[in-house]
C-alpha cells in the first residue's frame, strides 16, 4: 500500500521512527545507508568533447573533404567559405546542447538548502542533505519541502504544488488516510513532495522518500534517461548527404575516366573532376539551413514565440499533434461567472441581460450586492485584479451588471466576517446596514447551503426551499463543467454576541448559485479550426476534473460528443503500452493526469509515427518536454526547468501562437527545399554538361575555373535569398508532411533531373552550334549560358505552381537583387579585361551576347510551363472532388 492510504502512525511504525524524531546516532547510520538527500546527475561530457560531437555528422564529414580538396586544388578562397560554415554550424550546435545540459542545474536549484527537524525531541536546523527516512520534519509558511513526507500534523496548512502536478492553486492538506488506490499526485492531501512551497499555516511530518527515489526525483531521472529526438530535417539531411557523396563519386570518376579515354590532358581531367566534386557538394546547404531558421527564429519573437533550439522551427512544420496543457494555453488563466440561477432561472451572464443595474428584481439585485461584498478581491493602484480567482470572478460579475464594491462598501460596511475553512466549505461577510441593522452573506459549497437554508428569495419575498431543485440545476451546471457556488444571507438587529459558525450560518435565505469556470481564448478557437484544416491533431492534457475539461475541448472544437475520446489518468494507469497505442490516435482530451502519463503519451504517438508538439510549464512537464519533437513552455507561468528543456518558449502561453509557429515552420521547409531543388538543379546542370559532352564528341565546355566560379556566384546569395521567400498560399490547408518521405518526395527528384538535362543540353547545344559556326569564343558563350540559366531557374522555383508574375518580382526584395549582382558578376567576367586571363574568358560581341541571354531563358520558360500544366491539373482535380461530392 502505499504511505498515502495508511493511518500516520502505522507509517511511523513502517519506517521504525518516532514523533520525538530520531536519535542523532540513528540518523547518522540511515545517512550512511541511504545516502545523501540529493538530486544525483550522469557524468558530464567536457566541453571540449560537446564542441567535437558536433562535427559527426556525415554531410560536415563530406564538406570538410571538400574544403581540403578546394585547398589542394588552389582554390583558398572556398576552402575558408567552407571551413567558416562548418565552424559556425558546430558553434551553434555547441551553444545550444550546453544550454540544455542546464536544465538538472535549475530542478537542483529547487531543492531546500536547510530544514528544520526534531532529532530527540529537540528541534535542529540541518543541510537538506542531511535528512533520512523516518525524520520528522518542521513546515511553515515560505519553506521548501526537502523531502517527500506524510503528514503527522496540521494547522490550516497549504502548499504550492503547480510545479509537480500543473495545479495552480494551492491545496489545503490534512493527516486523514486516503483509501481510493491510484490516487494522482493533486490528489494525495495528507502527503507533502519535495521542491514545493509552503504557502500558508504550519505542519510536522515524517520522511518516506529522499533524493533521486522523491517524486522529484523521478522527474530528474526521467528528464536524464530521455534522448534528444532528431528532427525530419536533420533525418533528412543525414540521408541525402550519404547518398549524395556516393553519386558525387561515381560521376567524377566516370568524367575522369572518359576524358582520359577521348585523349585529353590527365592532369586537366583531374583538376575537372575535382574542381566537379567539389560544385557538386552544396556547401551552403549548411548555412542556408542556418539562416533560414535564424530568420524564422527572429519573426517567431515578434509573434511571441522565442525559439531555444533551431532545428525546432522547421520541426514545427512535421507536426501532426499538439498535445497542449488547458490552463492559460487554451484557456484564458483566470476564473469567470458563466451562469447565475437566480428567481428560479438560469441566466447567461455574458448577455448581461437581466443583470444590468435597474432592470433586476430585488432578489437578483440582492444576490448581485452579496457577490460585490462577500468577497476579497479588488485592484490594485495599477488597476490589476488581485485575490483569489474565484473572488476575483464573483466581484467582476457583479461590476460588470453594476454592483461597483467600492460605492456598495460606503452603504455597506463590512464589520466582521468568519474566513472559509475546508471543514466548514463556506465564508461569512458581516456588514452594517443603512437601517443601522447588520446583514451577513455567505458563500459556499451547495450541499452546505442547502443544509443550512430555511428558505429561497424570490422578488415577492422568502419562500420554501425545494432541495431537489436547487440539487437538479447545480447538477446540471457541474455537467456543463462549471464550478458552482451558493450564496445566501441573514439579517440580524444588531452584529451577534456569538460568532461561531454553528450558530450565526443557520437558517440562512438562500438567493442562487453562481457557475464559474476558466473560458477558452477566442484565438484559442480559431487556432483549433485551422489545425484541423492543416491535418494537425489539437490533444488537450490537464490536470482538471474530466467534466471541465470535456466542456472547454467541445467549445473549442477540440471533441464532438464523442466520449470515446476523453480519457482520465486513472484510466489510462490501467492501460497496458499496447493497449493505449490501440486507443491513442483517437483521444483528444486526457484529464486528472500524472508526471510520467505525459511522457507515455508522448512516446505512444511517436511509437505510431507522430510527430508531437507538447506544452507545459511545471517540473513535471520536463521530461515530455525534453522528449517530444516540439517541446514548447510557457514563458509566463513556466518553470526554469520547463524553460531549459524546451525547443520553445510562448512568451504569451497561448495556443494560437503555436499555430503561427507551425505555419512558419512549413513555410522555412519549403524555402529549404527549394534551396536544394534550386542548388542541386544548377549542380545537375553542370555534372550533364561535362559528362555528356564527349558522347557528342565535343571538347571539355568548361574549365575548373568556370565550375568552381559559377558554384561561387550562383549558390551562395542567390541560395540565402530564398530563404526569404514569403509562405506560399494555402499553406496551412495541406497535411503535415510524413515525416518518413524522402527529401526528394513529390517531384522535387525528378525536376532536378529533367531541368537539369535541359540545363546542360542548353549549354552543350550552345557549345556546338558555336563551334559549327566557328564562333571562337564558344566557351565564354556556354559558361554565361549554364551560369544565367541558373538565375533563370532560380527565379522560376519561387513557388512550385504560382506563376512569377503572378508572384510580382519584387515580392522577394533580397532574391532580385542577389540576381542583379550575379548578372553584373558574370558580365564583369567577361568585359573587365583584368579579369580575362583569370577567368580564362574572352568579351563577347553584341550578337553572341544576345544569343546566350536568350539561349539563357529556355529553363525559366520550361519551368514556367511545367507550373501552368501543375496549376491546370491541380483545378481539373479540385473540380473532379467537387462534382463527386455532390449528391
Amino acid at each position: 500500500m502505499q504511505t498515502y492510504q495508511i493511518d500516520a502512525e502505522e507509517v511511523l511504525k513502517a519506517l521504525d521512527a518516532s514523533p520525538q524524531g530520531l536519535t542523532p546516532e540513528e540518523a547518522e547510520r540511515r545517512l550512511s545507508l541511504y545516502g545523501a538527500n540529493e538530486l544525483a546527475e550522469k557524468k558530464k561530457r567536457s566541453l571540449f568533447m560537446m564542441f567535437l560531437d558536433q562535427f559527426k555528422d556525415f554531410m560536415i564529414i563530406v564538406l570538410i573533404a571538400a574544403a581540403v580538396i578546394s585547398g589542394i586544388i588552389g582554390e583558398p578562397a572556398d576552402t575558408i567559405a567552407i571551413i567558416v560554415i562548418v565552424v559556425l554550424n558546430a558553434v551553434i550546435g555547441f551553444v545550444q546542447e550546453y544550454r540544455a545540459e542546464k536544465a538538472m542545474a535549475m530542478l537542483k536549484k529547487m531543492a531546500a538548502q536547510t530544514a528544520s527537524v526534531l532529532r530527540n525531541g529537540e528541534i535542529v536546523h540541518i543541510p537538506s542533505a542531511h535528512i533520512v527516512p523516518g525524520d520528522i520534519v518542521l513546515l511553515e509558511a515560505g519553506n521548501i519541502v526537502p523531502a517527500d513526507m506524510r503528514l503527522l500534523e496540521t494547522a490550516r496548512l497549504m502548499i504550492e504544488e503547480a510545479a509537480l502536478t500543473g495545479e495552480s492553486m494551492p491545496v489545503e492538506k490534512h493527516t486523514m488516510p486516503l483509501h481510493e488506490e491510484h490516487l494522482p499526485l493533486g490528489d494525495r492531501k495528507n502527503m507533502a513532495y519535495k521542491g514545493t512551497i509552503v504557502t500558508y499555516g504550519r505542519g510536522k511530518g515524517v520522511v518516506t522518500a529522499i533524493g533521486m527515489k522523491t517524486e522529484l526525483g523521478k522527474i530528474a531521472s526521467l528528464l536524464q534517461e530521455g534522448e534528444e529526438v532528431k528532427t525530419p530535417l536533420q533525418k533528412r539531411l543525414a540521408v541525402f548527404g550519404k547518398k549524395l557523396a556516393l553519386a558525387v563519386l561515381v560521376i567524377c570518376t566516370v568524367v575522369f575516366v572518359a576524358g582520359l579515354l577521348r585523349g585529353e590532358d590527365r592532369l586537366l581531367m583531374l583538376l575537372t573532376a575535382i574542381s566537379l566534386a567539389v560544385a557538386a557538394i552544396p556547401e551552403a546547404l549548411p548555412a542556408v539551413v542556418t539562416i533560414s531558421l535564424a530568420l524564422g527564429a527572429k519573426k517567431m519573437v515578434k509573434q511571441n514565440a522565442l525559439i531555444r533550439k533551431l532545428p525546432a522551427v522547421e520541426t514545427l512544420g512535421s507536426v501532426t499533434y499538439i498535445c497542449s496543457d488547458k490552463t492559460g494555453t487554451l484557456t484564458m488563466n483566470k476564473m469567470a461567472v458563466e451562469e447565475i440561477w437566480v428567481d428560479g432561472a438560469v441566466i447567461k451572464t455574458a448577455g448581461e441581460e437581466g443583470l444590468k443595474q435597474g432592470t433586476e428584481t430585488s432578489s437578483r439585485s440582492m444576490l448581485l450586492t452579496a457577490l460585490a461584498l462577500s468577497n476579497d478581491a479588488g485592484e490594485d493602484a495599477a488597476g490589476r485584479h488581485i485575490g483569489d480567482p474565484t473572488e476575483v470572478a464573483l466581484y467582476l460579475v457583479a461590476r460588470k451588471a453594476g454592483f461597483d464594491k467600492k460605492m456598495l462598501e460606503k452603504d455597506f460596511p463590512r464589520v466582521a466576517e468568519i474566513p472559509f475553512d475546508s471543514d466548514r466549505k463556506c465564508m461569512t461577510t458581516f456588514h452594517r446596514t443603512p437601517e443601522g441593522g447588520v446583514i451577513s452573506f455567505t458563500k459556499g459549497a451547495i450541499d452546505v447551503l442547502i443544509e443550512t437554508s430555511s428558505d429561497i428569495l424570490h422578488p415577492d419575498g422568502p419562500r420554501w426551499l425545494d432541495p431537489e431543485e436547487v440539487q437538479r440545476v447545480n447538477e446540471k451546471m457541474s455537467a456543463d463543467g462549471l464550478r458552482v457556488l451558493g450564496i445566501g444571507m441573514k439579517k440580524w438587529d444588531r452584529l451577534p454576541d456569538d460568532m461561531s459558525p454553528g450558530h450565526v450560518e443557520r437558517g440562512l435565505t438562500m438567493l442562487g448559485l453562481a457557475g464559474m469556470m476558466d473560458p477558452p481564448r477566442e484565438e484559442a478557437r480559431e487556432a483549433v479550426g485551422l489545425c484541423k484544416t492543416a491535418g494537425i491533431k489539437p490533444v488537450m492534457i490537464t490536470g482538471d476534473h474530466p467534466l471541465t475539461a470535456t466542456t472547454i475541448a467541445q467549445r473549442l472544437g477540440i471533441i464532438d460528443n464523442d466520449s470515446k475520446e476523453v480519457i482520465t489518468g486513472r484510466e489510462l494507469d490501467r492501460l497496458s503500452l499496447e493497449e493505449f497505442e490501440e486507443r491513442v490516435n483517437d483521444i483528444r482530451v486526457y484529464a486528472r493526469v500524472a508526471p510520467e502519463q505525459k511522457l507515455k503519451i508522448v512516446k505512444a504517438l511517436q511509437d505510431k509515427g507522430q510527430f508531437v508538439a507538447m506544452t507545459g510549464d511545471g517540473v513535471n512537464d520536463a521530461p515530455a518536454l525534453k522528449r517530444a519533437d516540439i517541446g514548447i513552455a510557457m514563458g509566463i507561468t513556466g518553470t526554469d526547468v520547463s524553460k531549459e528543456a524546451s525547443h520553445m518558449i510562448l512568451l504569451d502561453d497561448n495556443f494560437a501562437t503555436i499555430v503561427k509557429a507551425v505555419k512558419e515552420g512549413r513555410r522555412i521547409f519549403e524555402n529549404i527545399r527549394k534551396f536544394i531543388k534550386y542548388t542541386m538543379t544548377s549542380n545537375s546542370g553542370e555534372i550533364w554538361t561535362l559528362f555528356l559532352a564527349p558522347f557528342f564528341g565535343l571538347p571539355i565546355p568548361l574549365l575548373p575555373i568556370h565550375i568552381l566560379w559559377i558554384n561561387l556566384v550562383t549558390d551562395g546569395l542567390p541560395g540565402l535569398a530564398l530563404a526569404a521567400e514569403p509562405a506560399e498560399k494555402g499553406v496551412m490547408q495541406r497535411p503535415p508532411r510524413d515525416p518518413k518521405e524522402s527529401i526528394f518526395a513529390h517531384g522535387l527528384g525528378t525536376h532536378i533531373i529533367w531541368v537539369g538535362l535541359l540545363m546542360g543540353g542548353v549549354s552543350l547545344f550552345t557549345q556546338a552550334w558555336a563551334i559549327k559556326t566557328e564562333h571562337s569564343h564558344w566557351q565564354t558563350m556556354v559558361f554565361t549560358v549554364l551560369c544565367l540559366s541558373q538565375m533563370g531557374h532560380v527565379l522560376a522555383i519561387r513557388s512550385e505552381t504560382e506563376s512569377l508574375f503572378a508572384q510580382g518580382l519584387f515580392s522577394n526584395k533580397p532574391l532580385l537583387a542577389a540576381f542583379l549582382l550575379t548578372f553584373i558578376l558574370q558580365m564583369a567576367t567577361i568585359y573587365v579585361s583584368a579579369l580575362n586571363p583569370i577567368f580564362k574568358t574572352e568579351p563577347l560581341t553584341l550578337d553572341e551576347l544576345a544569343i546566350a541571354l536568350l539561349l539563357s531563358t529556355v529553363v525559366f520558360i520550361a519551368v514556367e510551363i511545367e507550373k501552368a500544366v501543375k496549376r491546370r491539373l491541380g483545378k481539373r482535380r479540385m473540380d473532379s472532388a467537387q462534382r463527386g461530392s455532390r449528391p
